[in-house]
């Protein structure tokens, strides 16, 4: 019998955002005939993450909450090291009053003891969150994330053309653990939808607006998603 975490449909669902530091690689607008950019950039001698035009998802998330109403929790990595959050993100979120919580951390989990105060706690009969997670890297903050979340009894959502690792071998390994472990592995379009779940819904006239605009960049990031 399959768990209740790959069967429910999602109803509660809120935002968990691993965000990049900048410097980082911003892939360049896609063409019709493009793959998404696969890039390697240095700073202070560190190899960034490669393989995320997933920048573009993660914009295309971040702009759908509103529509869609959905709570955002994001998390940086020690910014005083690693830098502040990309500008090509943090523009969504100033005075975003749908962001709940925008921690540093040195913890390589997001589920931080004041992460922890903010979200509902299943374990005491709230609630649990359909929770939606982007950002990187895959194979440490992401992973380690949702193992915590599933152990606490909130469900968990990869957005796999939203994630990513400095070495792409990583994801893999990653994203198999994870879902062995009752994470559901789906994409960004999906994801949207499936929030929707009718043509009906107040938010589907700008929630498929985005998707239209965005398009060539979902295609680029899924077609993606079969070299990684």
């Amino acid at each position: 019998m399959a768990s209740l975490s790959r069967v429910t449909r999602i109803n509660n669902p809120a935002l968990l955002y691993a965000l990049p530091p900048s410097p980082f690689p911003i892939p360049t607008p896609l063409t019709k005939n493009q793959n998404p950019v696969s890039a390697t950039s240095k700073r202070n001698s560190d190899t960034r993450s490669t393989n995320f035009p997933n920048i573009s998802t993660t914009t295309k998330l971040l702009r759908a909450s509103t529509p869609l109403n959905i709570p955002i929790y994001i998390t940086t990595q020690s910014r005083d090291k690693l830098g502040a959050t990309v500008p090509e993100l943090t523009t969504h979120l100033t005075s975003n009053p749908l962001v709940r919580a925008d921690l540093d951390k040195t913890l390589f989990s997001m589920i931080t003891p004041e992460m922890e105060t903010l979200l509902p706690s299943p374990e005491k009969g709230e609630k649990a969150l359909d929770v939606i997670i982007v950002g990187i890297e895959t194979h440490i903050c992401v992973l380690q994330t949702t193992m915590d979340l599933l152990r606490r009894g909130h469900r968990v959502y990869v957005c796999l053309d939203g994630v990513s690792s400095v070495n792409k071998e990583e994801r893999g390994v990653a994203v198999a653990r994870m879902r062995d472990a009752g994470a559901i592995v789906t994409t960004s379009e999906s994801l949207l939808f499936e929030m929707l779940g009718d043509a009906g819904h107040e938010g589907f006239r700008g929630v498929s607006g985005l998707v239209r605009e965005m398009k060539e960049e979902t295609r680029g990031a899924v077609e993606g998603l079969a070299k990684i």
